[in-house]
């Protein structure tokens, strides 16, 4: 029987794939849980339909995406930081800091799309995060953590 699926399963295949099962199992287990449908014509018709217009959108979610990128490629952050006198900083940087910095700068990054290259930053110097605007779209930002 062939099946549209509505959700990832592992060793089965992706969201919206159209596969083929045995009859049971469609029937008994992945139709009346709500992981698939049945693949008819008219079914398939719909959803080809809507895989092209998800995938013009998501065309233009990219494209907003690398237009950030690109604004992104030119910020330098410097990032102030309470140390001892040895250059220690108390507590440590971490990606809170730099999502209240991007945001003075004018982008509205959440602090989960942000990774910093090192684990723990916990001294005065130069970093660079990464930052991920999109599931194709990255950019790495150079930042600086000064002294207050």
């Amino acid at each position: 029987m062939n099946i549209i699926l509505k959700e990832d399963i592992p060793s089965l295949g992706h969201k919206d794939d159209i596969i083929t099962v045995k009859d049971g199992y469609a029937r008994n287990f992945l139709i009346p849980k709500g992981l698939a449908v049945n693949a008819t014509a008219s079914v398939r018709r719909m959803h080809e339909e809507i895989l092209r217009q998800r995938s013009h959108k998501e065309e233009q979610i990219r494209k907003k995406a690398e237009a950030i990128a690109e604004k992104m490629k030119e910020l330098k952050l410097t990032i102030g930081a309470k140390t001892s006198t040895k250059g220690k900083i108390f507590g440590s940087v971490n990606t809170i800091q730099l999502a209240e910095s991007l945001k003075e700068e004018g982008f509205e990054i959440d602090r989960k799309d942000i990774t910093i290259k090192e684990e723990l930053i916990k001294e005065i110097g130069s970093y660079t995060a990464s930052v991920k605007l999109h599931k194709e779209v990255k950019v790495d930002i150079p930042f600086e953590i000064i002294a207050e």
